[in-house]
């Protein structure tokens, strides 16, 4: 049986996951109506790829691997390992918003290593989709991007993938994928399947079983793997020996035990332990490693540590430093894309950017941990006596109208506009602006763009550091006591600014729980009640009108937060604090400074 790999990429949104779970209902392999590749829990509430899944299909007598990647910037490494362990990319395009930063971000990888891919048109019955404006475009984008003859002569589908249809022409007639799967058969090239030399994998990725302990992710690249002694190599060349158990390959989103399988195809090995992303699995040591798979690096940093705050304790399981070492070491095996310094007491942990740090923090608090966070920090780089920060390449859709709050919020972020283009009231603004400059931004675009507008980054490179940028323009609501917030205190604290609590919520000295709309820090107290007297007096029995608060996440607690605080995430809450508490310590502190 011949084997066909190949990995969907696209930028957040344009509809990977939707087009591979079609694909594996009309080829049997599910039968069930619910089931998607994004079986996180994470994933599933977002509505957004986070890790990147393997499954196949059986068509025609071939057997189809399918790599299923994030679209995000955060978790590019995801896609990047991805790629390695594949034959061809289908690159999937919004008909209607055209080649996005991410797709030029997962083009350019899939082009450098030589890949062919196959253009997917998605959304076609979008109201304002112009599926043959978006092939125009994607074909410039291959040309910016360097492609050579061969990869400019793609194929182009065009695709409804919520429908679960795909045609080649936009006048066919259509009723299902099978024109997409016919493609691939047609352009991929069949796996090379040589059995004769001896035996080599590369794991791009790593599972967990309860039973079988760490699973290895890859894909065969010559000979055949069999339960039994194996070598495992690092890329620099160091040997050490392994025992595979157990040999697993995918069908449809199960996994199948075999006794052996070929070059060519993608399995999973148990048996392990030690096992890292990149190193060779081989036969015997005179073999050469296979090249390292490379990740670019993070772009921002944080430190984690134990959670100090007076609620610590209440709600968490594992609230010691030991504990949360050993989680982040459990993470750093898997998560490639994360660096992490052990040598203190607070953990420094580096991240491609605030989402990626942010669904780590949320996996953790779900399995019961506490931590403290300080505030996001660019990563600053030296070179030749010259300071380096990260530039990032914004994309911003918004409604024509709303364009030039968008405009002046970025301008002040030191972000210089290079394009701006209007179709349909809607304005494309592209914009090259340090990273420094947009941490902390997401949130206020959404309210400038009345949730309407469309936000997205890539990372471009280290440029000349560009001074200081001021950003945050609104003080912190600062609690100067204990107890129970009462509605009679914070119905007069909201006209200073936003309140990020409700009546009735605990609070402790020194916690933020609101923002002053004037930039200078305030010390406040929401537990005061009404003063009862026996004297009556018009106006004074009004009703108490609230409004709603502003619910802290993770992801807005890191924007919000100001250099000197800390967010508190707990199994059931995100606060915000003061790293010193009382008054006298922060006016002390800023002293010292």
């Amino acid at each position: 049986m011949e084997i066909r790999n190949i990995a969907i990429i696209a930028h957040v949104d344009h509809g990977k996951t939707t087009i591979t779970d079609a694909i594996l209902r009309q080829t049997g392999m599910v039968s069930d109506e619910g089931i998607s590749m994004d079986s996180n829990a994470l994933e599933k509430e977002r509505g957004i790829t986070i890790y990147s899944k393997n499954t196949s299909i059986f068509y025609k007598d071939t057997k189809i691997n399918i790599v299923d990647t994030p679209g995000h910037a955060d978790f590019g490494s995801e896609v990047e390992r991805v790629l390695r362990s594949i034959d061809s990319v289908i690159l999937v395009v919004d008909a209607q918003e055209g080649p996005m930063p991410q797709t030029r971000f997962v083009l350019k990888k899939s082009l450098e290593l030589g890949l062919k891919p196959i253009v997917v048109l998605n959304k076609i019955d979008k109201p304002a989709a112009q599926p043959e404006i978006a092939k125009e475009q994607v074909f410039e984008l291959f040309l910016d991007l360097g492609a050579s003859d061969e990869q400019l002569e793609f194929t182009t589908v065009y695709a409804i993938g919520r429908e679960g249809i795909a045609k080649m022409n936009l006048d066919d007639d259509s009723k299902d994928l099978m024109p997409l799967l016919d493609t691939i058969l047609k352009e991929v090239a069949p796996a090379k399947s040589d059995t004769t030399v001896p035996f080599r994998m590369q794991p791009f990725s790593l599972g967990y079983d309860n039973f079988l302990g760490r699973l290895a992710i890859g894909r065969v690249y010559e000979g055949k793997v069999k339960s039994g002694d194996v070598i495992i190599k690092k890329p620099n060349g160091e040997v050490r020996k392994g025992k595979i158990i157990k040999i697993q390959t995918f069908k449809g989103l199960v996994k199948e035990d075999v006794s052996e399988a070929i070059a060519g195809d993608i399995v999973m090995v148990a048996g392990l332990p030690d096992i890292f992303i990149g190193e060779t699995i081989c036969e015997n040591e005179d073999q050469q490693p296979l090249p390292a798979i490379k990740v670019d690096e993070p772009t921002i940093s944080l430190n984690f540590m134990v959670n100090d705050s007076p609620f610590a304790g209440r709600e968490g399981k594992f609230v010691t430093n030991k504990q949360i070492r050993e989680r982040l070491e459990k993470e750093l095996e898997v998560n490639v894309g994360l660096r992490i310094d052990f040598s203190s007491d607070s953990y420094k942990v580096y991240g491609r950017g605030e989402l990626h740090i942010a669904v780590l923090l949320e996996n953790m608090r779900r399995e019961g941990f506490e931590i403290q966070v300080s505030q996001p920090q660019v990563i600053i780089k030296e070179e030749d006596g010259k300071k380096l920060e990260p530039f990032e390449e914004v994309t911003a859709d918004v409604p024509e109208a709303l364009s030039g709050s968008v405009i002046e919020k970025i301008g002040k972020r030191q972000g210089i506009m290079t394009e701006m283009k209007q179709k349909n009231g809607q304005t494309r603004l592209v914009f090259e602006a340090p990273t420094r400059g947009i941490l902390g931004y997401r949130s206020q675009f959404i309210v400038d763009t009345k949730g309407e507008g469309i936000f997205s980054s890539r990372f471009l490179e280290f440029r000349p550091y560009v001074g200081e940028i001021k950003k945050r323009n609104v003080g912190s609501m600062i609690s100067m006591i204990g107890g129970k917030a009462l509605g009679f205190s914070l119905a007069n604290l909201q006209e200073r600014g936003v309140l990020y609590i409700g009546a009735g919520t605990e609070v402790y000295e020194g916690m933020v729980i609101g923002n002053v709309s004037k930039g200078e820090d305030m010390s406040v107290n929401p537990i005061k009640g009404k003063q009862l007297t026996n004297m009556r007096a018009s106006g004074t029995d009004d009703a108490i009108q609230l409004v709603p608060p502003t619910k802290l996440d993770i992801e807005k607690g890191m924007e919000l937060m100001a250099e000197d605080e800390y967010l508190e995430v707990t199994p059931q809450s995100v606060r915000l604090r003061k790293q010193y508490l009382t008054e006298n310590d922060r006016i002390r502190a800023k002293r010292k400074k």
